[in-house]
């Protein structure tokens, strides 16, 4: 009875201790006090687990989260250019033991962030304000995304998107880049201009020139004889109209029929 009685009061003792729970969402590693080994190939998932109540359990959140982040960095002529980032990440599921291990539970702030700064840092120094500002600004957040992905993947954080908010310039600088791309555009709509209109004129002559090969060559193929006897064919068309006329016959000139009279 003492014995049972003893194991009892250390059950109730020890029982917040060997039990724990993981909820939706998380993730669990076990370290074993006695042996010093982080069970990293063991993760535990959702529900009730027992442990030794010497070992610990470390908890990870496994939804994706989100941090902004807002940093002035240098262009590739060393102007200044303040942007905000947002990233959206979560750990590696089956591999916390190790995030753990080398990082600790708070690797969003050693590892997510100083790694999404320094990615921002080295690609927009690759790039003048102006492409960072207009041209290129797909460019240059598909890079960091893609240069920051790869590094956080090899230390098991799956990066799920990176996000550029917003880029502020000094303001004559923003001044100078936006008055350049409505010069740019203006020249671009003139240009199209002259094209459509060179267009026409080519259009236009060609038109021009179809027409005055045809006239030669109606002309080239028109004989006396030709127009003697189109000038016959249509004296008889007319003369099968309804209308009452007078046909003469050889009167005209050159000898073509000639129609007299005409009354409805």
């Amino acid at each position: 009875m003492i014995i049972g009685l003893v194991v009892v009061v250390l059950f109730l003792l020890f029982s917040s201790r060997m039990f724990y729970v993981i909820r939706p969402g998380e993730r669990g590693v076990v370290f074993h006090f006695f042996t010093g080994v982080l069970d990293k190939d063991n993760i535990r998932g959702t529900g009730v687990h027992m442990i030794a109540p010497w070992d610990k359990v470390y908890k990870y959140n496994v939804r994706e989260q989100s941090r902004e982040e807002t940093m002035d960095v240098l262009d590739k002529s060393g102007l200044s250019v303040n942007v905000d980032v947002t990233v959206r990440f979560n750990p590696l599921y089956d591999r916390i033991g190790n995030l753990y291990e080398v990082f600790g539970t708070e690797y969003a702030n050693t590892l997510v962030i100083p790694e999404v700064r320094s990615s921002v840092r080295q690609v927009m120094g690759r790039y003048t304000a102006e492409e960072i500002y207009s041209t290129k600004r797909n460019e240059v957040e598909t890079s960091i995304k893609s240069e920051t992905e790869l590094i956080l993947r090899e230390r098991y954080i799956d990066m799920r998107a990176l996000l550029i908010r917003s880029i502020n310039l000094p303001p004559d600088i923003k001044a100078a880049i936006e008055n350049k791309l409505t010069r740019e555009q203006e020249a671009l709509a003139m240009r199209y201009i002259n094209e459509r209109e060179t267009l026409e004129a080519d259009r236009k002559l060609i038109e021009a020139k179809g027409i005055a090969n045809y006239n030669l060559t109606v002309n080239a193929s028109l004989t006396s004889n030709i127009i003697k006897l189109r000038g016959i064919e249509a004296t008889l068309k007319l003369a099968e109209s309804p209308n009452t006329k007078v046909v003469v016959v050889g009167s005209g000139k050159d000898g073509l029929p000639l129609i007299l009279g005409g009354s409805n």
